[in-house]
C-alpha cells in the first residue's frame, strides 16, 4: 500500500470523531443535492406521472428549444440579467463600505446600537418586506404618496409602474441585507492586528489611508470568495419576492424565469418544460461559477476552488 494512503488512513482513525460529527451533513447533501440529479433527465423527457421518469417518452433537446424558440425567451432572460447584475453592482459594494466605515466608529455603545438597527431588517419576512412595500406607496393610503402629493398633486401607482420596478426590487432588498451581509467583513476586520494602526499612525498616516492600506488589503480574500459566489448565482433571482411584486402592469419587466418556471411547471403542468428551463438556468450559474473562479485564481493568490 502507498505511503501517502497509509498516512491519510492513520490520520482518519485517529480523528474517527471528527468524521462522524461531518457524516449528518455529507447524508444531508448527498439526499438533497445530489440524488435530485437522477430527476434532471425528466428535462429530456416527455414526463407523465403515471408513466414515471424512465417510463416517459425521451423526447432530446426538444423542451430546451421550444424555451430557446419561445417569443417571451429573450425578455425573461434579459428580467433575469438586469435584476441579478443591477443587484450585484449595488448590493455587493455596500456591505463592504458600511463595515468599513463602521470599523472606524470608536463608541462600543453607539456601535452596538447601528448593528443592531441595521441587522434587524435580514429577520423581517419577505412577503412583510412586500407588504411593507405595497402599503408605503400605495396611491390611497400609503404615506409616501402622501407626502409626494403635497408637493406635485399627483399619486402614482408605482408598483405598476414598469420603470420603477427594478429599483424597488433592489433597494428593498439592499435595504434588508446590507446590515447582515456586512457581518463577515466586519468579523474580518477585528482580527487585524492592532499594531498596524498604531505603526501605520506614527508613520503619519490619515484614516483614509488607514482603510486603503491596511483595512481593504485585509478583506481581500473574503472579498473575492463572496464575489465569486455572488457572480454564481448571477442568472438567479429569488422567486418569492418576484412572484409578490408580480402584478398585471408590471409583468413585461417582472417575469424572470424562477417565476416562469413555477408558471408553466406547478400552474399549467408542463413538468418536463419547466425542468428543462431549470436546468439551463443552473448550467449557466455554474459555467459562470468555474469561469469566475478561475480568472479569480489567476489575478489573485485567492479562489473558490
Amino acid at each position: 500500500m502507498d505511503i501517502r494512503l497509509k498516512k491519510k488512513l492513520r490520520l482518519a482513525r485517529n480523528n474517527y470523531v471528527l468524521y462522524l460529527l461531518i457524516l449528518p451533513t455529507f447524508v444531508y447533501i448527498f439526499c438533497f443535492s445530489y440524488l435530485p440529479i437522477y430527476g434532471a433527465q425528466i428535462a429530456f423527457r416527455n414526463y407523465r406521472i403515471q408513466d414515471g421518469i424512465t417510463g416517459s417518452t425521451w423526447v432530446g433537446w426538444r423542451w430546451f428549444i421550444m424555451f430557446f424558440t419561445s417569443p417571451r425567451f429573450w425578455s425573461i432572460l434579459r428580467n433575469t440579467v438586469v435584476i441579478s447584475v443591477y443587484s450585484l453592482l449595488v448590493g455587493f459594494p455596500i456591505p463592504i463600505i458600511f463595515a468599513l466605515l463602521l470599523n472606524q466608529v470608536k463608541n462600543l455603545g453607539y456601535k452596538k446600537v447601528i448593528q443592531t438597527v441595521t441587522y434587524m431588517p435580514h429577520f423581517i419576512s419577505i412577503v412583510v418586506v412586500v407588504g411593507m412595500i405595497s402599503a408605503f406607496l400605495s396611491p390611497h393610503s400609503g404615506f409616501l404618496n402622501h407626502l409626494i402629493a403635497r408637493f406635485t398633486g399627483e399619486r402614482t401607482f408605482y408598483m405598476g409602474i414598469s420603470s420603477y420596478y427594478y429599483h424597488l426590487f433592489v433597494w428593498s432588498g439592499v435595504w434588508q441585507s446590507f446590515g447582515w451581509n456586512s457581518i463577515i467583513y466586519m468579523a474580518s476586520l477585528s482580527s487585524v492586528d492592532p499594531e498596524l494602526y498604531e505603526a501605520a499612525m506614527i508613520d503619519g498616516t490619515g484614516r483614509m489611508q488607514r482603510v486603503w492600506y491596511i483595512d481593504i488589503p485585509h478583506l481581500k480574500p473574503t472579498i473575492i470568495i463572496l464575489l465569486i459566489l455572488a457572480t454564481g448565482n448571477i442568472i438567479s433571482v429569488g422567486f418569492e419576492k418576484s412572484w409578490l411584486m408580480q402584478n398585471d402592469l408590471n409583468i413585461n419587466v417582472s417575469e424572470v424565469i424562477s417565476t416562469y418556471t413555477y408558471r408553466i411547471g406547478m400552474l399549467n403542468q408542463m413538468f418536463s418544460f419547466s425542468s428543462a428551463i431549470g436546468l439551463f438556468n443552473n448550467t449557466i450559474n455554474f459555467i459562470i461559477l468555474v469561469s469566475v473562479n478561475l480568472f479569480a485564481r489567476k489575478v489573485s493568490e485567492s479562489s473558490l476552488f
